[in-house]
């Protein structure tokens, strides 16, 4: 039976709208390749009672919204799709941010992100970081890092996920996903119970605090492979971040077991397309080699990213020439690369053909 926004999201889908952004008493709006667009539909708060008690049928969960102001959780429209859905309070008011999770995997090829995702995907263990800011993309290139190992591998595969975005179909590997809050009561307490579960490749929504990374770091350190995201803008930040969980007196040995642990960190920015709408990854592609071990293990972590730009060859790149790629193959716009750059100046003397030794990873 269609749901009450049946129209809006089927509109917005067929508009290719990444995001749907429900409030009360305003136009909803589509997110649509980097523009907002309006629909010319005004919800009141009437009509917004009755979508929630649709979308969130148990009693609980509608009980932690009164309460806490704020829910995640996945829905899916018939004939419509899947969406990821946060209903959360304004001034009072009832709010809802729709994204829409395809239901087709793409794997890296079609997302233009380089071949060395594939390589990262088929290691065996260890623990790969998928970090970026909400809504770069993260969680798209890692079900398209699961659907390669679903395609290539016979693995025994477990989602933990808060809500659960993609749905994946048994291929050669075998996959049980686990939603926090119906399946489980948390992150922590799903991973830790899924090293008992035999698995080959554990994939963890989001690593939020030390108790998850303490899990992950027992999980990779017992033979399983570990995926999972971090909210950090760049490769070295990201080492950072998982540090900051710790004391400063406790990071040490937390170093040393990243070091030996730590397969790869991708972070990720997304990129207006130059034309036909849409938007391309930009990748900074950090692998684990004696190098990189050696820099985590004495804390040079400043010297990482002369590391990652001068070690091509072993499939590394900086977001700088990642970006550089695409602009030379005329994937995105000058402007646009410039705009996401953490390192403009840069780029700009990249895109004139002027490369310092820095740019190659030189350490001087």
């Amino acid at each position: 039976m269609a749901g009450l926004l049946h129209d809006v999201l089927a509109e917005g889908v067929k508009a290719g709208a990444s995001d749907v952004h429900i409030k009360e008493d305003s136009p909803i709006h589509y997110w649509i390749a980097g523009d907002l667009v309006d629909y010319n539909f005004v919800p009141d708060s009437n009509y917004l009672d009755a979508v929630i008690n649709e979308m969130v049928p148990a009693q609980d969960h509608l009980n932690q919204f009164m309460k806490q102001g704020d829910l995640d959780l996945s829905y899916v429209e018939p004939d419509v799709g899947r969406f990821r859905v946060n209903i959360h309070r304004e001034r009072g008011g009832k709010c809802l941010t729709m994204r829409h999770v395809k239901s087709k995997i793409a794997l890296a090829a079609a997302l233009h992100l380089p071949p060395v995702i594939d390589e990262i995907a088929e290691a065996e263990r260890g623990i790969i970081i998928l970090s970026g800011t909400t809504g770069s993309g993260k969680s798209t290139t890692m079900a398209a890092m699961l659907q390669h190992i679903n395609e290539h591998f016979t693995r025994h595969i477990i989602t933990i996920e808060d809500p659960i975005e993609y749905e994946f179909f048994d291929n050669k590997s075998f996959f049980e996903q686990r939603e926090v809050g119906i399946d489980t009561i948390s992150f922590n307490s799903a991973l830790i119970h899924a090293l008992r579960q035999d698995p080959d490749v554990i994939m963890v929504g989001e690593m939020r605090n030390r108790e998850s990374f303490d899990a992950a770091l027992q999980a990779a350190d017992t033979g399983h492979l570990v995926m999972s995201t971090l909210h950090a803008s760049t490769a070295p930040q990201t080492i950072n971040r998982l540090l900051d969980f710790y004391d400063r007196e406790e990071q040490d040995p937390i170093r040393e077991a990243l070091a030996i642990n730590l397969k790869a960190i991708i972070a990720q920015r997304l990129i207006p397309k130059a034309f036909g709408g849409g938007v391309v990854p930009g990748v900074e592609i950090m692998i684990s080699n004696s190098t990189v071990r050696k820099l985590i293990m004495e804390n040079n972590l400043e010297k990482l990213q002369t590391v990652i730009e001068g070690s091509g060859n072993e499939g590394m790149q900086s977001f700088n020439q990642s970006l550089l790629k695409f602009v030379n193959d005329g994937l995105i716009t000058e402007e646009d690369a410039l705009l996401k750059s953490n390192n403009p100046d840069q780029l700009k003397m990249n895109l004139k053909g002027i490369f310092l030794g820095s740019d190659h990873g030189i350490i001087g």
